[in-house]
């Protein structure tokens, strides 16, 4: 009997983000991250929103969230970034890492399975937005 796969909570992006993602998405080669075609689905299934019209509790790019990682409940607090604003400080996490894509569009409470490199999954749980671009009025970020 298969293992029934948990439903995927609803996401909210941007147009912004959006828009951005899907031009580096194209200029990227295939198989060049793992998750990619995850990433894709959920970018494809996405609701689409003006960033002035965004939840204020919903990770979008460049927001600060703390989250949780089952099974280990090892928490964390990073900046979802794109791949050219990452830095050797340790506070952020790439929109192409497996983590930093589950994240995406997610709202506080919201949890999802994400594949794992090198197989399994990850349990991603948002327990907090602790700063969101368009919350605090930066919509050119």
């Amino acid at each position: 009997m298969k293992k029934k796969e948990a439903a995927k909570p609803n996401i909210i992006i941007s147009t912004l983000d959006a828009e951005r993602l899907g031009t580096l998405l194209e200029a990227l080669p295939a198989n060049s991250f793992p998750c990619r075609d995850e990433l894709e689905e959920e970018l494809d299934r996405a609701e689409i929103r003006d960033p002035k019209d965004m939840p204020p509790n919903v990770v979008t790019m460049n927001s600060t969230v703390r989250f949780r990682i089952a099974p280990s409940q090892e928490e964390f607090c990073l900046k979802l970034v794109y791949p050219q604003h990452m830095d050797d400080k340790g506070g952020a996490v790439s929109i192409l890492a497996p983590v930093g894509s589950a994240l995406l569009g997610l709202s506080q409470g919201d949890e999802i399975e994400w594949p794992k490199p090198g197989g399994g999954v990850l349990r991603v749980r948002i327990e907090e937005v602790t700063y969101q671009p368009e919350r605090s009025g930066d919509f050119h970020l």
